[in-house]
């Protein structure tokens, strides 16, 4: 189907987010803009930098507009207002796509203020304070991602938190689970060549069983957690702590003097960022998410499962959308390190035959579910959806 509108101008999308750092939501972004410029889209990002931009317009294909978007003052986001008014005047913008809280107000605003149709997608549950006031003060706050012409849910958890907690119709709403390059994360495709250099690297014992959990430090990643499930271990192991410390010094000595009060620090690995972390998963014997709050999606499973890994993870969020429990990984009871041992020991103790088995379960579930071609095409669709609306409209004579 032709991207063009009548007159041959093509249909313009603006993604709106707070910045560009390293995160699910900037993942996302990259994916679908990369999948409107391939469609015949003019994809613009608007968002306050970093590391992501210049990737953004070199690989993705988009235009970024670079704006201080990180304040949620009011003030900032009241002025914020008029800047994406005059963004979506100038660059013709159809479709106003927003994926952070602060930047919603402002885009609500702006899209109702131009007429253009306001895609919201939900990334997580958004925490409430205790505080009945206060939670009441929260939620309205949160309530604007559930204000768009159409909200996207990464995940049957999502979607289902958003009908309990907001009002929303229908219609409103779509599930669509965020996507994994099945092209990067192919254990066929990562070479002997990789994993020896990334074993050297990182100096890795040939005879240990490698534990691996993927994650920035900090700890709603549930560090802690796996240390204790690991002290429980009869096995001697290797667990490897794969991400940045992000200035959080603090943390990082935290779970290591944990880890020496435990006894483990002889089997614990913090080895930082790693550039490629397909290698990093085909090393690993067992990945293990370990989050102490629910997931919206949890992109490190996907991609353990996409390279035919078992994974660990606790039972709440989306992880028992994505694991089929004792199939292709363990749910284990959230917050229990020795339920968590358990269930390691469990994916530990797998014959050749079992984790073979396992293997090719897991890949299959994560290419009949969460391919990235799977995510971009059912946003492209709900895209169209809008296009067509907003022709009625105009057709009709309403604004």
């Amino acid at each position: 189907m032709s991207a063009a509108l009548p007159g041959g101008r093509p249909p313009v999308v603006l993604q709106v987010l707070p910045a560009l750092s390293v995160g699910g939501a900037e993942l996302d972004c990259l994916d679908i803009a990369t999948a409107l410029s391939a469609s015949g889209y003019t994809s613009l990002v608007t968002s306050a930098g970093g590391p992501m931009s210049v990737d953004l317009e070199r690989r993705h294909g988009a235009r970024h507009i670079q704006w201080p978007l990180l304040s949620r003052s009011p003030w900032a986001i009241y002025r914020n207002i008029d800047r994406l008014c005059e963004v979506i005047r100038q660059e013709k913008v159809d479709i106003l796509h927003v994926r952070s809280r602060a930047v919603a107000w402002s885009g609500y605003f702006a899209a109702r203020r131009m007429g253009v149709p306001l895609v919201t997608t939900f990334h997580a549950a958004y925490n409430f304070s205790a505080t009945p006031g206060l939670k009441q003060l929260k939620k309205g706050y949160n309530s604007v991602m559930a204000s768009g012409d159409r909200v996207i849910a990464i995940s049957d958890f999502i979607r289902r938190h958003i009908m309990a907690e907001y009002k929303i119709g229908w219609s409103q709403l779509r599930v669509i689970p965020r996507g994994i390059d099945v092209s990067v994360f192919d254990p066929d495709r990562v070479s002997a060549a990789r994993m020896v250099a990334l074993a050297e690297n990182w100096r890795l014992p040939d005879d240990l069983p490698i534990i691996l959990l993927p994650g920035r430090l900090t700890r709603l990643k549930g560090h802690m957690l796996l240390l204790q499930a690991l002290a429980l271990l009869k096995r001697p192991v290797l667990c490897l702590l794969v991400g940045s410390d992000a200035g959080r010094a603090a943390y990082r000595q935290e779970t290591e003097a944990l880890a020496r009060r435990l006894g483990v620090d002889n089997r614990l690995h913090i080895v930082g960022n790693c550039r490629d972390m397909a290698a990093a998963y085909k090393l690993a014997d067992v990945v293990v998410s370990a989050s102490t709050d629910p997931e919206g999606f949890g992109r490190v499973t996907a991609e353990a499962l996409a390279m035919g890994r078992p994974v660990v993870a606790p039972n709440h969020g989306a992880a028992p959308e994505q694991i089929i429990s004792g199939q292709t990984g363990w749910l284990f009871a959230p917050g229990n390190a020795a339920d968590l041992a358990d269930k390691l020991e469990l994916a530990l103790s797998l014959d050749a035959d079992s984790r073979a088995r396992l293997r090719d379960r897991a890949m299959a579930v994560v290419r009949e579910k969460f391919t990235v071609q799977q995510m971009t095409g059912s946003t492209l669709a709900l895209y169209r959806e809008l296009l067509a609306e907003a022709a009625e409209k105009r057709n009709a004579g309403v604004r």
